[in-house]
């Protein structure tokens, strides 16, 4: 297996650069996960491909307005952008330009609301930076800080809620769990009436998610990790819906991970948290999750071969082909996949 096994074509003008609106009106791939076989549809008919009993699994994380920008004390633009909280105002970061933010520099934010004192470098060429403000991190981010938008979406985001899921509510991510953009609260209680238990999870998303398959060999790829949580009552609720006869459906890559992380191979999750670092490709035998809904994925990227060890790869580049040619958008806004069994669905 090779990385390059992996790989599509993808004209740019298909990536997503706008949301939908209303969200639940992005397009739907349906992909029969035995046969393969293909169905267009809208997000709003998901309903119709769960069931009564399901557990629809839902990454509650929501994304932190990460990237500050501002002046260093010596005169010159800046950039830094928050990676991972290692004290109540200390910060794994990376920064730009790193050649002139080395230890002891000190970079300001919205005019000395919020200032950065660069303390070391990080193996992985970040700084760990201690932040100084009047009240809390979080109050100063809000009113100083940007989305992380993925390097693929150009145009500034003019309403940062709409990089948020509706049911967000942990701060913590570096990116959104986009599969989860499409839901509406109104479509959602629809599915809960049907007799679906939403289920809540968290796994933190980390900028690793966007980081390219570098090495020629997956096995050699180091695998991002990131922090993850299950609860007493959602390990129970889960648990209780494969007992009475219900699929596990993860919404997005990020509840699959969680899942799969938590979860034994005889498919019973625990309550847990942690970090994770699971690496799932095309050979791994999935014990917990049932169906996925998910968005498209970069080629070549550690999402496209956990879609590929779900479906398979042929299958996966099959239906991203199809998606091509029926100009799908991709991507964090783009439209959306289901991938589950299909028999007997009437839409």
């Amino acid at each position: 297996m090779k990385t390059k096994d992996f790989s599509y074509e993808l004209p740019e003008e298909l990536i997503a650069q706008h949301p939908v609106e209303p969200r639940d009106h992005s397009r739907l791939m349906v992909i029969d996960r035995e046969s393969g076989e293909v169905t267009h549809r809208h997000f709003y008919d998901i309903i119709h491909y769960l069931d009564p009993g399901d557990a629809l699994v839902i990454n509650e994380t929501r994304v932190l307005p990460a990237r500050l920008r501002g002046e260093r004390s010596g005169g010159g633009a800046c950039e830094v952008l928050l990676l991972k909280q290692l004290g109540p105002k200390r910060w794994e970061t990376l920064v730009r330009p790193g050649k002139k933010m080395q230890p002891g520099a000190v970079v300001s934010f919205g005019g000395g609301r919020l200032t950065g004192h660069i303390l070391s470098p990080t193996d992985a060429g970040g700084r760990i930076v201690d932040f100084v403000c009047e009240g809390t991190m979080e109050a100063a981010l809000d009113e100083l800080g940007e989305m992380p938008l993925p390097p693929y979406i150009r145009e500034k985001l003019q309403d940062k809620e709409r990089y948020q899921t509706v049911y967000a509510r942990q701060t913590g991510s570096a990116a959104a769990p986009t599969a989860g953009l499409h839901y509406t609260p109104q479509l959602l209680e629809r599915i809960r009436a049907k007799g679906v238990d939403v289920v809540s999870v968290l796994l933190h998303v980390g900028l690793g998610t966007f980081r390219p398959v570098k090495a020629e060999d997956p096995k050699d790829h180091v695998m991002h990790s990131e922090y993850y949580q299950v609860t007493e009552e959602a390990a129970r609720r889960i648990n209780e819906a494969r007992d009475r006869g219900g699929r596990i459906v993860a919404t997005g890559t990020t509840s699959v991970r969680t899942l799969e992380s938590a979860g034994n191979r005889e498919g019973i999750v625990k309550a847990t948290s942690g970090w994770t670092d699971i690496f799932i490709t095309p050979g791994y035998r999935f014990a917990v999750v049932d169906a996925l809904i998910t968005n498209f994925h970069l080629p070549e990227s550690t999402l496209v071969m956990l879609v590929s060890a779900f479906l398979g790869r042929e299958k996966t580049l099959a239906a991203y082909e199809a998606a091509v040619r029926e100009r799908y958008r991709f991507f964090s806004f783009g439209d959306a996949t289901y991938i589950g069994k299909t028999e007997g669905i009437h839409v």
